[in-house]
C-alpha cells in the first residue's frame, strides 16, 4: 500500500505540473479583456455620470515631473525689470543728444568749398529758457566746426549755434530752439560721490549708429589729475581735475552724461585712456567743477579768468646749464616758472617784474611749474584779487604784489 501511494504521488504531480501552463494563460487572458473592458468603459460611464467620482488625467506638473516642451511651441513671460537704473536712464536719456561737427572743405570731385561732417560727440540739454534750450559737451567735440548739428533721441535734428567754449576745461555751450525739447537734466552733486557707487553713462559711442548708448559701472575714483597739452609741445599745460569710472566710454560718447542711481547728472563725459593695455578707464568733468563753466559761458562766451601779463616756462623744461647761466637760480633751487616775457602795462609789468624772473610762491604757496601757476591763478583767484609773489633775480630772493585783470581785457 505505501508503495502504491508513493506511485500515485508522483503521477498526481506530474499531472499537475501538465495543466499549469493552461491555468496561467487562461488566467491572463481574462486580466487582459477585463483590463480592456475597464479601458473602454470607465470614460462612457463617466461621461454619463454614472461613476461616484470624477476621472481626469493628471498633468505632468501634478505628477512631479517638467512639462515635455514640444518643437516650435512658444511661451509668454512677463518680467517686471523696472528697476532704479532703468528709472534712471529713463529720467535723463533724453536729455542726451548727438552733436555733429561740420567743418568746411575742399570737395573730392570739384576743387569747391563744401561742408562735410567732420567728426560727432554727445552733449547734455541741461537748461530751457523760453525759445532757447542750452547743451553742454566737449571743447573738443565743436573745436574747429563752421555749423554744428544736434540730433534728439527721437531722431529728430536740428542746427545749433556755439554759445563759447572753453579749451582748458574741454567744455562748451550750444544753444538751439526748444520746441523738441522733451527733457532737461538735473544737476546732481558731484562733491557727495563716494567710490564704489553706481554710474551710467548715456551717450553716442562710434558715431549716431549707436545713439542713446547706456553703460553702467561704478565711481572707480575722485579727484583724479589727468595732464592735458593744450598747445600740443608735448609739455602738459593743465592738470584736468576728472572723475574715474569703470562704465565704457568710447569715441562719440565725449560730451555724454554721467549720471547717478537718481538720473541726476553728475559728470560730463570727457575722454578715455586709449593704451591696449588699459581697459575699463573712463573719465568725466565733476559737475560740481563745471557748473561755474558753465554758466561763465552761458553768460560770456568764454571764461572770466585772471591775467598777469606773461609768457611762462617750467624751470624743469631748461636745461640746467641756462637754469644757472641765463637764470642764475642757486644750485638748490630746480623749480619754478621762469618768465620769458612781459605784456607792457600789464599786472605783471605794473609789479615790477622782469624777464627771466622765476616765480617760487604764490600766496605762500609753493609752485613747482607751469600747471601750478595756473592751477592756483585760475582755481583760486579772481579778478580784481591782489597776488603775492616770491621770485628768484640774478640768484637773489625777491617778493611782489600785483593786482589781477580780467583776461579779455589784455
Amino acid at each position: 500500500m505505501m508503495g502504491y501511494y508513493d506511485d500515485d504521488q508522483h503521477t498526481r504531480f506530474q499531472r499537475q505540473k501538465g495543466n499549469k501552463g493552461g491555468f496561467l494563460f487562461a488566467s491572463l487572458a481574462g486580466a487582459i479583456i477585463g483590463g480592456l473592458i475597464v479601458v473602454f468603459t470607465v470614460p462612457t460611464l463617466a461621461e454619463l455620470g454614472a461613476l461616484p467620482y470624477d476621472v481626469e488625467p493628471k498633468s505632468n506638473e501634478q505628477m512631479g515631473q517638467k512639462p515635455e516642451k514640444r518643437v516650435g511651441e512658444s511661451k509668454n513671460v512677463s518680467v517686471n525689470v523696472q528697476t532704479a537704473i532703468t528709472e534712471a536712464v529713463e529720467k535723463t536719456s533724453e536729455a542726451v543728444v548727438g552733436i555733429t561737427n561740420i567743418q568746411k572743405g575742399r570737395g573730392f570731385w570739384f576743387d569747391t568749398e563744401q561742408s562735410q561732417q567732420a567728426g560727432t560727440g554727445s552733449g547734455v540739454i541741461y537748461k530751457v529758457d523760453g525759445e532757447k534750450a542750452y547743451v553742454v559737451s566737449n571743447y573738443h567735440v565743436i573745436e574747429g566746426a563752421s555749423d554744428l548739428e544736434v540730433t534728439f533721441s527721437d531722431g529728430n535734428k536740428t542746427p545749433a549755434k556755439l554759445v563759447g567754449g572753453d579749451q582748458w576745461t574741454d567744455l562748451a555751450v550750444l544753444e538751439i530752439p526748444s520746441e523738441n525739447v522733451k527733457k532737461t537734466a538735473e544737476f546732481g552733486d558731484s562733491d557727495e560721490l563716494q567710490i564704489g557707487e553706481p554710474a551710467i553713462a548715456i551717450g553716442n559711442p562710434l558715431g549716431l549708429t549707436f545713439s542713446g548708448s547706456v553703460t553702467q559701472g561704478i565711481i572707480s575714483g575722485l579727484e583724479r589729475s589727468i595732464p592735458v597739452d593744450i598747445n600740443q609741445d608735448g609739455s602738459p599745460d593743465w592738470q584736468s581735475e576728472v572723475l574715474q569710472t569703470d562704465a565704457a566710454i568710447n569715441p562719440g560718447n565725449s560730451g555724454g552724461a554721467l549720471v547717478n542711481i537718481d538720473g541726476q547728472l553728475i559728470g560730463i563725459n570727457s575722454m578715455k585712456i586709449a593704451q591696449s593695455s588699459v581697459e575699463g578707464i573712463g573719465l568725466a568733468i565733476p559737475i560740481n567743477y563745471a557748473i561755474p563753466v558753465i554758466e561763465d559761458l552761458e553768460q560770456y562766451g568764454e571764461v572770466k579768468r585772471p591775467y598777469m601779463g606773461v609768457s611762462l616756462s617750467s624751470v624743469n623744461e631748461i636745461p640746467v646749464r641756462y637754469q644757472q647761466d641765463t637764470l642764475k637760480l642757486p644750485e638748490d633751487i630746480n623749480y619754478g616758472v621762469a618768465i620769458l616775457e612781459i605784456v607792457p602795462n600789464s599786472p605783471a609789468d605794473q609789479a615790477g617784474l622782469q624777464e627771466y624772473d622765476v616765480i617760487v610762491e604764490m600766496d605762500g604757496v609753493k609752485i613747482n611749474d607751469s600747471v601750478d601757476l595756473r592751477k592756483h591763478l585760475y582755481n583760486e583767484k579772481e579778478p580784481g584779487q591782489e597776488l603775492s609773489i616770491k621770485f628768484y633775480r640774478n640768484g637773489e630772493v625777491k617778493e611782489t604784489s600785483m593786482t589781477l585783470v580780467e583776461e579779455n581785457l589784455q
